[in-house]
């Protein structure tokens, strides 16, 4: 198994400690590196609401930027039931526990290299 760039873990920790500062629930990340070439890692969170979802995402967004990471795509805002938020190297999902109980990205995305990374942020 290769090692994770630099970058791409600078970015899972600005990620993980947005989502742990806005009390993400059931925080994983998913190393799919030998899985696809979209991206290295997933960032898979719960919110207990629609508002908390937007309020996560919202997090995410202004910390990556402060840290100098351009989203490269973000979509579901409106509803906020399941908000994608595309860093490149990183894919944050962040969904309703009951749309992630129906799409189940973790069995869909495991096997992967080094699926179970520890969500500790810094």
């Amino acid at each position: 198994m290769t090692e994770i760039l630099p970058e791409t873990e600078r970015i899972r920790r600005v990620v993980v400690a947005a989502l742990e500062e806005r009390k993400a629930v059931d925080l994983r990340v998913l190393d799919v590196r030998g899985l696809t070439s979209v991206t290295d890692l997933m960032v898979i969170a719960s919110g207990t609401s629609d508002r908390h979802v937007k309020a996560l995402a919202d997090n995410v967004l202004e910390r990556t930027r402060e840290a100098g990471v351009r989203p490269l795509g973000v979509e579901g805002e409106r509803a906020a039931e399941w908000v994608l938020v595309d860093l490149g190297d990183v894919v944050v999902h962040l969904m309703l526990p009951r749309v992630r109980e129906f799409y189940q990205l973790e069995k869909l995305w495991s096997g992967g290299p080094g699926e179970a990374l520890a969500a500790e942020g810094p």
